[in-house]
């Protein structure tokens, strides 16, 4: 107001103060009216530079619209922005585009003309007609018809009847009828009258919480407002129709979002549920018929009286019509307030108009329908959002708050949270609501503190079940639904916090030293050695490593490094510290050969244990038997030991040298090696129990690429990444020509196509999905664009092109994203375009199987295991027959270095157990830390840094390393980022 009347434009431009526009985590928000520009984040500071720009000279300002990773260049335009675009606003139409505080522009988009249609020319049973046609169901939560809620109160005899307002929104996160109150209240009061005239009643209240003050105070003015416009009151319109309403205002309490619980709240009594029937229909307030809706239904009624009620059916499902508003909120880029029509998909809402999710993170699932709601994964992005679908899901539609979730979030600790909220606010009335959640919230806090049992889980079922079947209202019958639908489709993490009593995302405290241990899967201690590496003790360090990991050297090359995703650093600078590039630093400055702490027992070094498979989850189990003081025979079908690590992953980015320093490690241990003896050729499972082994542990990884089923990959120079990477691992060379297409996504995919680069082909990499989807590391990637990789996204291999048996192409089809699938991405699809792309040699890194499924199938008893993994329980990796394990890729879709480590531990701790009794692992106690650290004082400024590289130049045409390590200054410096989470510990 200031600036414009300083310019002069105080008469040419008009300042409108409106509702929510919708995107709040862009406000401040405004909104030029000539030609939609939205600005956003705005500042005081900012208005002169967009009023001598934008106001007088019609230039946008740009660096103050809307710009983010989502949207490449600023959109200024407000419906230009999919946030908007992809919105249809019935219940919103109003909110950010009137003023709230002035009737006449309600009026001025058809305000009130509902009202006088209805009471002008239409009897209550053609408005009960109308709500029929249109569809519309309670947008409270259950999703009853409108219209039929409307009918039994109209047909209830009774002088005195009340329709009521249900403005209590107690759901965290939601915020859906504060924003209509706040924006567009007459379109309540007008959807109230309509109400009344049709069920005969003559009094309204609208009850709301007081902890919305702005929303009272505006519906508070609307009302004034309307009862002096004759709009509400005696006689309205002219009319014999009187009607009047006020405002009642709630104390906080959840439990009078029961509409039973509600009228004894305005009656003045304590909002505890009533037994129904009666409903409130036959006694409602005061014992009269009464009719209760929420805010987001009323404020449909005025548009579907006006346009019809077959015009609001067009939109939405078949059983669920109209629009509905939800209130995004959580890990979501764009939080805020949208509409959109009934049945559109989660993914659509998530994605397309929410953003995603932030920080490059990964959708986990959606809280919908509040306390009394349930989880949805991302197995169901796919699915429409509509009543009936949702109740299949175990969830709620409930009033529209939808708390997005990543991979960051404990689902055990979701329905804590949850279930604490839902126990704190139960009335206590009832025996099943007050003790039944009180019971499960006593066996959820005994999980996260990791004293659960596993039985705890049928219990948690059956309590459940049990508060839903027979509490008396709406709160108890739904206040299990988050314990029972994690359980549904989490329940592998209650499972570990109850076995491994770990949490994986690092928030369950009482189980949690650091967030990075925890969501390492061999437990290692990463801040105990980072901070020995920072006082220089390095041989300390990698010790304490390899009390949980023998494999030092290889994570400190290849691993996918998990713990990074729940580091702690990135709240306060966005950028976790970088726990590889620390671990290289620490292998680069020890001590080579260093031997673990070791137990000597000579009646475990005579007992006789094979191990069948030498990569690292195999070797892995070796050593920590090994440390037990056994002497395990390692047989494996290769020449050389390693497995995967030795066979598929290029020694530029896992040097051999170190590798096998790793394995000699393992091999002073006392293990013994038993190199091309294959099992099924050699010896078989019966042969190793007839020669005395008391336990054998299967860790066959899978060895065998893959190749699509698609014409030509019969010819020459067609071969999968598997067997490629492995002639140039043993060979250091292969036959490929000069021009190669790799195809698929992943780290072996990246691996066959920087190792063709340096074979010195050009190579085109082609993926059906976009690059956002790649599952290989970004890292990876962007190395090989660097170095020459042409990358395809969208683009699917449909046939090979050949000539005289030899390869000459490939013909692929040009993709486009369709609906969700079950992983949570969208599925590509065909679009109806094709590419040719010239080739001499395919190769085809779109998965790994295992070689000995068939084998080992003919063995007597052994098939009952095999499906399309080993069949083992979770805490030893344990099968059926108690005298066999097994672990690694054949048994988990972990298919990473780490994880397999994480096997073969379990596995030798489940051994030794069944050899002796006993658990005996004595590197599970966890140790003291002996560094220096200083509680008080503030996190290093230091920013993240990468492992230095060799020049592209310098590395394309060898198989040299490509990482290096820090200074012994800049490694220091990446050390001092740790928070030291496990201090105190």
């Amino acid at each position: 107001e200031k600036e414009l009347k300083e310019q002069k434009l105080n008469k040419q431009y008009t300042i409108v103060d409106t509702g929510c526009l919708g995107p709040c985590v862009a406000g401040p928000l405004m909104v030029i009216g000539k030609d939609k520009t939205l600005y956003v984040k705005l500042k005081p500071e900012n208005i002169k530079e967009i009023v001598e720009s934008h106001l007088k000279k019609g230039t946008i300002v740009k660096k103050y619209v809307w710009n983010d990773s989502h949207h490449p260049k600023p959109i200024p335009e407000q419906m230009g922005l999919a946030f908007f675009k992809k919105q249809t606003k019935l219940v919103l139409r109003n909110c950010g585009l009137i003023d709230p505080l002035k009737i006449e522009e309600y009026i001025g988009r058809e305000g009130y003309l509902a009202l006088a249609k209805v009471l002008t020319k239409m009897t209550p049973e053609q408005v009960l007609e109308e709500m029929k046609k249109s569809g519309l169901r309670g947008r409270g939560g259950a999703g009853f018809p409108t219209y039929l809620k409307w009918t039994f109160a109209r047909n209830n005899p009774g002088d005195i009847k009340y329709i009521l307002c249900n403005a209590d929104e107690g759901d965290p996160g939601a915020f859906m009828d504060r924003s209509v109150l706040e924006g567009d209240p007459h379109s309540v009061i007008e959807g109230m009258a309509i109400g009344a005239f049709a069920i005969g009643a003559n009094y309204g209240y609208v009850y709301v919480r007081a902890e919305y003050p702005l929303a009272v105070e505006r519906l508070g003015i609307a009302i004034d407002q309307a009862r002096k416009a004759g709009l509400l009151g005696k006689n309205i319109l002219g009319t014999d129709f009187s009607f009047d309403l006020d405002i009642k205002m709630g104390s906080g309490a959840f439990v009078c979002g029961e509409e039973t619980a509600l009228i004894n709240s305005i009656e003045g009594k304590r909002g505890e549920p009533r037994p129904r029937p009666p409903f409130p229909a036959e006694k409602g307030l005061w014992d009269k018929p009464s009719s209760l809706n929420n805010v987001e239904t009323f404020a449909n009624v005025p548009l579907i009286l006006l346009k019809g009620g077959d015009e609001f059916a067009r939109y939405g499902t078949e059983k669920s019509k109209g629009t509905k508003v939800f209130a995004l909120a959580g890990a979501i880029v764009n939080a805020g307030l949208v509409e959109v029509p009934m049945g559109t998909t989660l993914g659509e809402l998530i994605y397309d108009i929410g953003g995603g999710i932030p920080n490059g993170k990964h959708f986990k699932a959606a809280q919908i329908g509040g306390p009394s709601g349930g989880c949805i994964p991302k197995e169901y992005l796919s699915v429409p959002l509509d009543y009936e679908t949702l109740n299949e899901l175990g969830a709620i539609m409930g009033s529209g708050g939808l708390i997005v979730m990543d991979e960051g979030t404990c689902m055990v600790d979701v329905a804590r949270f949850f279930l604490e909220f839902v126990q704190e606010e139960s009335c206590g009335k009832c025996v099943p609501c007050r003790e039944g959640t009180k019971r499960m919230l006593e066996i959820l806090n005994k999980i996260r503190s990791g004293k659960g049992e596993m039985s705890d889980l049928d219990q948690l079922v059956e309590i459940g079940e049990n508060v839903k079947a027979s509490s008396l209202c709406g709160l108890g019958q739904t206040a299990a639904n988050p314990v029972l639908s994690t359980l549904r489709h989490f329940r592998h993490e209650y499972e570990d916090h109850i076995l491994f009593k770990r949490c994986k995302t690092g928030v369950c405290s009482d189980i949690v030293k650091s967030p990075c241990q925890s969501r390492c899967p061999a437990g290692v201690d990463a801040p105990g050695y980072i901070s020995l590496a920072k006082e220089g003790r390095f041989d300390e360090a990698i010790r304490l490593h390899r009390e949980k990991n023998p494999f030092a050297w290889v994570c400190a090359s290849v691993c996918v490094h998990p713990c990074e995703s729940v580091c702690r650093r990135e709240t306060v600078d966005n950028q976790a510290v970088s726990i590889r590039g620390i671990k290289r630093f620490m292998v680069e400055h020890a001590s080579p050969g260093l031997l673990p702490e070791m137990e000597i027992k000579p009646e475990n070094a005579n007992r006789k244990i094979a191990i069948i498979g030498s990569g690292p989850a195999g070797l892995s189990c070796a050593y920590f038997l090994a440390r037990l003081g056994y002497k395990p025979d390692v047989f494996d079908s290769e020449a050389v030991a390693g497995g995967m690590l030795a066979q598929t992953i290029p020694s530029y980015r896992l040097p051999r040298k170190e590798l096998n320093q790793e394995i000699d490690i393992i091999k002073k241990m006392g293990v013994k090696m038993h190199l091309k003896k294959a099992l099924g050729k050699d010896f078989t499972l019966k042969s190793l129990r007839k020669d005395g082994y008391e336990a054998v542990f299967i860790a066959v990884g899978a060895p065998k690429g893959m190749t699509m089923k698609v014409a030509g990959t019969d010819v020459k120079g067609v071969e999968d990444a598997m067997t490629f990477l492995r002639e140039v691992s043993y060979t250091g060379k292969a036959k490929i020509g000069k021009k190669v297409v790799v195809v698929g996504g992943g780290n072996s995919a990246i691996d066959a196509a920087r190792t063709a680069i340096r074979l010195g082909a050009h190579v085109t990499l082609v993926y059906r999905r976009t690059r956002d989807e790649m599952p290989a590391y970004e890292e990876e990637i962007k190395d090989g664009i660097a170095e020459g990789l042409e990358l395809l996204p969208l683009t699917n291999p449909a046939e090979i092109l050949s000539k005289d048996g030899k390869v000459t192409g490939v013909k692929c089809d040009r993709m486009k994203l369709g609906e969700y699938d079950k992983s949570g991405r969208r599925k590509p699809v065909k679009s109806g375009e094709t590419v040719e792309i010239e080739a001499d040699t395919v190769i085809f890194a779109i998965g790994q199987t295992l070689e000995c499924d068939k084998i080992i199938a003919k063995e007597d008893n052994v098939e009952t295991l095999w499906g399309s993994k080993f069949k083992v329980e979770p805490l030893y990796g344990q099968t059926r027959h108690p005298w066999l394990f097994a672990g690694g890729d054949c048994t988990n879709n972990d298919m990473t270095a780490i994880a397999a480590v994480a096997d073969g531990e379990k596995a030798a701790v489940g051994i030794d157990k069944l050899l002796s009794g006993k658990e005996h692992a004595f590197w599970r106690v966890e140790r003291a830390s002996t560094t220096s650290f200083n509680p008080d004082a503030d996190p290093s400024p230091n920013v993240r840094k990468s492992l230095p590289q060799v020049s592209v130049k310098e590395r394309k045409n060898n198989f040299g390393p490509v990482e290096k390590s820090w200074s012994i200054k800049e490694g220091n410096a990446q050390c001092d980022r740790c928070l030291r989470c496990d201090f105190g510990k």
